[in-house]
């Protein structure tokens, strides 16, 4: 059995700093790099692809709505079809742009924060980040959370799908997200997280707060940047994985 892991990073912004990239480069096989609209410059982008490029891990785009202030996590209602496979498009050209600076080819697309979670439900939005995808290099492949929106319009599109679960967020019955505004939304207990990732890579499920388990097919698991210990978390959920006999490796060997 294999899976990868990913984390979105390079989500600082000029002389800003989140989180500690430089380490979960060292424990994560994909990372998903901010393109600027939600964090992320150029500078800290080619940064990024240089050294993920050194040690061998890909590189994704990870495009969100116009939104430095909320770090893309509030909803921006009333965008078109169009308006979103415009700032999808323009995001991951960017990235592809920068990296080639840095001799690193992009892999992959996974959308940030609101704009992903109103894809898991809203089929026009992700059917627009589909098609943007699509439309920049059909060669990338969409990065999804299984049972949603998201992983039809990659069906639909004919894109690869790479289907992440989240380690360090609570799910719902329905194999969507808990709010963050909700209590015990975000997981912070490394053994604890590490436990359950194994526990759904090996059974290929999604593990709910509630306990009921939804099959799913798992790619790759997610952990945020941003997450208060997030190396920690990265580093016993890889440790935990390798116990189980589980190998770790990105997605494209998968």
């Amino acid at each position: 059995m294999r899976v990868d892991i990913n984390s979105d990073i390079g989500e600082g912004f000029g002389a800003w700093t989140m989180g500690d990239d430089e380490a979960m480069l060292d424990v994560a096989t994909s990372v998903n790099i901010a393109c600027g609209f939600h964090a992320g410059d150029p500078d800290i982008m080619r940064r990024i692809a240089a050294k993920a490029r050194a040690r061998g891990v890909a590189i994704g785009a990870h495009p969100g709505y116009r939104d430095l202030a909320g770090f893309g996590r509030r909803q921006i209602i009333g965008l078109n079809a169009n308006q979103i496979e415009n700032l999808v498009a323009y995001q991951t050209g960017a990235l592809c742009a920068v990296a080639s600076l840095a001799g690193h080819k992009v892999t992959h697309v996974k959308a940030h924060g609101a704009l992903s979670n109103a894809a898991c439900a809203d089929a026009m939005t992700a059917r627009a980040i589909a098609a943007a995808i699509k439309a920049v290099d059909p060669n990338l492949a969409f990065m999804v959370l299984p049972r949603t929106e998201l992983a039809r319009a990659a069906e639909r599109n004919g894109l690869r799908p790479i289907h992440e679960i989240y380690a360090d967020r609570a799910y719902q019955d329905d194999a969507q997200l808990v709010s963050r505004s909700q209590p015990g939304a975000v997981l912070h207990d490394a053994d604890e997280i590490a436990t359950r990732a194994v526990r759904m890579v090996s059974e290929q499920a999604i593990v709910a707060a509630s306990g009921k388990t939804i099959a799913a097919p798992v790619d790759s698991i997610c952990v945020h940047g941003d997450t208060p210990g997030a190396v920690g978390i990265a580093r016993a959920i890889r440790a935990a994985l390798g116990q189980a006999g589980v190998k770790i490796v990105d997605f494209s060997n998968n």
